[in-house]
């Protein structure tokens, strides 16, 4: 049965992709951004330009991260709406970290609502908790990063599941979460993906 009340109108899509760490998510964020013809934005990245360029924003996330603190959801907010309202997310972006939460969830809304757009489809990978941590620690063990320890992995993957996977019920609400099995080769997963999009009738773009 189609869900007509998110049949999608023919434009480029407002997406977000969801997944524990070790999930896979930038990689295939990025293969769904250029499948579909929309940038991927990484809240991370746009972080790390902000603070590069010495921008207003940037010198306040700097002054935050230095003193060990985590980036408050309203000035998360400042540094993310700065890149939406950036020309090429005027047909569609995918989100890759945000929203993180609850109340990051509101803060995207009441950016969206009032110029009368909505998120089209959430991407969830699915992938189990002894995956993501064989995944991390591996990649940790590999980069030579000693402070990754299996510990602060299985902390990281609590207060995604504590913080982050309830905002999923709010999206299941209004019908747009496609669950996807995150196993697999890179390509499988993002045939997963792509699948799943076009039976909501997201149109990848045409090859030129």
């Amino acid at each position: 049965m189609t869900n007509t009340a998110h049949a999608h109108d023919g434009r480029s899509p407002r997406l977000l992709i969801v997944g524990p760490q070790g999930s896979g998510k930038g990689t295939q964020a990025a293969r769904i951004g250029e499948i579909f013809g929309i940038p991927a934005i990484s809240t991370g990245d746009v972080f790390r330009e902000h603070i590069k360029g010495e921008t207003d924003l940037g010198l306040q996330v700097k002054a935050v991260i230095e003193n060990g603190d985590l980036v408050s959801d309203e000035l998360t907010f400042e540094v993310l709406r700065d890149r939406l309202n950036q020309g090429d997310t005027g047909h569609g972006f995918l989100l890759d970290g945000f929203p993180r939460n609850l109340a990051q969830v509101s803060l995207l809304d009441g950016f969206l609502v009032p110029r009368d757009e909505a998120i089209d489809a959430v991407i969830v990978l699915d992938v189990a908790r002894t995956v993501s941590i064989d995944r991390l620690t591996r990649r940790a063990f590999e980069q030579g990063r000693t402070d990754d320890t299996e510990e602060v992995i299985a902390n990281r993957l609590s207060i995604y599941e504590r913080e982050t996977e309830p905002i999923l019920d709010v999206y299941r609400e209004r019908g747009i979460v496609d669950l996807i099995d995150g196993v697999g080769s890179l390509d499988a997963v993002t045939d997963r993906i792509v699948a799943a999009l076009e039976a909501r009738g997201i149109a990848r773009v045409a090859a030129a």
